[in-house]
């Protein structure tokens, strides 16, 4: 016999199933790795999906952390741009048209009608370029270390670019691994450090060609160009300075102010990424 006063209980509500997985697709330089998050529905029916882009030098990896979070009510696609992670190079030449390109490429792939992208510093000259060139398909924008280099900051970083892992004597990865840790954000895993490091060695010339690309970027011009709501990230980082003004250059733009947090948010953070990102794209 039921007892009467747990007839009209009503089921619990069962947490999320969330999928992740990695795989391949098609770009026009060859095969594009992906790192990839769908609730138990598909992804198909919920949210819109969203696609991450990394920084020069490192991979999809990066957003490992969230996807779990971000992925419980819409599909997350982190690939790692060609010459990164294991994607296939594009050729001793790159620029951030030619990867905007090969993310499009995989986006048409899956056919998938509208989509929202968040870029991290080359990633997000990507973004922006990939929702200049399609308007009608990319529907929300976030930006997280995107510069508004001058002239000079252009020559002095082009000055200071190396490939770490190119002295036989090792001196210079170790040198860039105590860089990397003086950087590091608070409450960041150091295996988070680990990992972005070591995706900084294996894309070797090919990272240092994508930062390249980076810099020369012509921010200033091609920032006026996106029209979609697109927020501006600014963070405890070396980026922080140029958040106002790629934020000034936006005609549909806003910016989020999130000191507490620097270099590693993703891995600090995952869930208040999450939210940040869930707050902005489901308006």
């Amino acid at each position: 016999m039921i007892h009467a006063k747990n007839r009209n209980r009503l089921p619990l509500a069962q947490p999320a199933v969330v999928h992740l997985r990695r795989s391949y697709a098609e770009c026009r330089f060859g095969q594009i790795h992906l790192w990839t998050s769908y609730p138990s529905g598909g992804g198909f029916d919920e949210h819109i999906p969203v696609v991450c882009v990394h920084h020069a030098g490192g991979s999809g990896r990066m957003f490992a952390p969230m996807l779990k979070e971000l992925g419980t009510d819409r599909s997350v696609y982190a690939p790692d741009l060609p010459g990164h992670g294991t994607s296939d190079p594009s050729g001793a030449r790159v620029s951030v048209t030619d990867m905007a390109a090969a993310v499009g490429d995989f986006i048409d792939s899956l056919r998938l009608r509208s989509v929202d992208l968040f870029g991290y510093q080359l990633g997000a000259c990507v973004a922006t370029e990939l929702a200049i060139a399609r308007p009608q398909q990319i529907r929300r924008v976030m930006l997280w270390g995107a510069a508004n280099y001058s002239a000079q900051e252009r020559a002095t970083l082009h000055a200071q670019t190396t490939t770490v892992g190119s002295r036989e004597d090792g001196g210079d990865v170790a040198d860039e691994w105590r860089a990397a840790l003086t950087r590091k954000g608070q409450n960041t895993p150091v295996g988070a450090v680990v990992e972005d490091f070591s995706d900084r060695l294996r894309a070797g010339t090919h990272g240092a060609r994508a930062f390249a690309a980076a810099v020369d970027y012509p921010t200033a011009e091609r920032l006026p160009l996106l029209k979609q709501p697109t927020m501006v990230l600014r963070l405890r980082d070396e980026y922080a300075e140029y958040a106002p003004r790629v934020r000034g250059a936006l005609p549909n733009g806003s910016l989020l102010d999130l000191p507490d947090y620097g270099q590693g948010f993703i891995s600090a953070a995952p869930q208040r990424f999450a939210a940040v990102a869930r707050e902005f794209l489901d308006r």
